[in-house]
């Protein structure tokens, strides 16, 4: 494990261009460093979250103060949280990812999430999107997963057959080739 000093930086607001290149001038300006960053469009609206390695003895708020006054004329608000912690080896175990899709209905995402997090599955990346047309709206999920190395993968696999059935979706879990990452 390494000591380091980071920062998280969420923003939102309506997306235009810019706005990447308006975050990120700031951070490299005040001497950090983009280490994790997710950033997406979602219906619209800009959203992009950040884990920020910052040089020792930056003040979180005055960098808040800065982002702000960069990205708020472009509707941008933006959050940042200080924290100092250990960084923490890999979740350990095999890459996993998970496909689900069919009629959208309330309650998939839990459902599914909770059917792996009872089986001590850790979801590393998320995505959701309602396809297909406003009478016959698909909802697909696509989940990047973590298996413990304990686990037997077909036990989940039988579980999530039997979660699909009543959810009325189709489920397809694939091992990740790690030579192609």
């Amino acid at each position: 494990m390494r000591v380091s000093h980071h920062v998280s930086v969420t923003a939102i607001g309506t997306d235009q261009p810019g706005v990447v290149a308006a975050l990120s001038g700031v951070l490299a300006g005040r001497g950090c460093n983009l280490e994790d960053t997710e950033m997406t469009i979602l219906r619209g609206h800009f959203a992009m979250v950040l884990v920020v390695a910052t040089p020792p003895g930056l003040d979180p708020v005055g960098l808040e103060v800065e982002l702000r006054e960069a990205v708020s004329p472009l509707g941008i608000d933006v959050v940042v949280r200080s924290f100092d912690d250990e960084v923490p080896d890999a979740y350990p175990g095999s890459a996993w990812t998970l496909a689900v899709h069919g009629a959208d209905r309330p309650g998939i995402v839990h459902r599914v999430s909770r059917l792996l997090g009872d089986h001590r599955v850790n979801i590393d990346d998320l995505t959701t999107r309602v396809i297909g047309s406003e009478e016959e709206p698909v909802y697909t999920m696509v989940l990047d997963l973590t298996f413990p190395e304990d686990l037997d993968p077909a036990y989940v696999e039988d579980a999530l057959s039997r979660l699909a059935v009543d959810l009325g979706v189709d489920c397809v879990l694939q091992a990740v080739d790690e030579d192609i990452l």
